[in-house]
């Protein structure tokens, strides 16, 4: 490591992480970087799509330290070559330049990180649809609860710029809205497990 650049063991890295420390997870990043470039470059990819590939892995990674449901049973690095190689080998069958099937390659590392992944796709699969849900549920709805929930407006300041005649209006209506939000996204959820 380069001079005033801590060195940590897998244990501080993730107590940092944990933590916040900005320049353990920028350490981490760097550390790691070139094993899962190699690996992506080796198999049909890019510079580009290595740095993707690999910032997908070290968020899934941060996520887990973050919300501490991260069981790490192996090294970090191992960690993040299993799901940077699983986000990469999905990759290339999604590009269908990749003619056989995922379980033929290379047995898998029982890190956990297999879960932690899906875990991760069907979160953002979840976002995904209740994004197309907000869209679909229309004004009002639409900017009261974005105002609310991820503006973090007050109930008093929503019933100014909506024009309720007071907050318990307001309040009522947004769980009017959320009711329907919730109905949107359930029906479209549904019909998505079902394909």
């Amino acid at each position: 490591m380069g001079k005033g650049v801590p060195s940590y063991t897998d244990e501080e890295f993730v107590a940092a992480i944990r933590h916040g420390d900005d320049r353990a997870l920028a350490q981490l990043y760097r550390l790691h970087y070139p094993m899962v470039s190699h690996y992506v470059l080796q198999n049909s990819g890019t510079e580009d799509e290595a740095k993707d590939v690999y910032q997908e892995g070290v968020m899934v990674f941060y996520e887990k330290v973050r919300d501490g449901s991260l069981e790490l049973s192996c090294q970090i690095k191992t960690y993040l070559y299993a799901v940077c190689r699983r986000l990469w080998l999905k990759r290339l069958s999604e590009k269908t330049r990749f003619s056989g099937r995922l379980d033929d390659h290379e047995p898998f590392l029982e890190t956990g990180a297999e879960a932690d992944l899906a875990a991760a796709e069907e979160r953002d699969q979840q976002f995904a649809l209740m994004g197309e849900a907000l869209d679909r549920i229309g004004e009002p709805c639409r900017s009261l609860l974005e105002g609310f929930y991820l503006l973090d407006k007050s109930m008093q300041q929503l019933t100014a710029e909506f024009g309720y005649t007071n907050p318990d209006n307001a309040k009522n209506q947004k769980y009017k809205c959320l009711v329907r939000l919730k109905k949107l996204f359930f029906t479209h959820y549904k019909e998505e497990e079902s394909f």
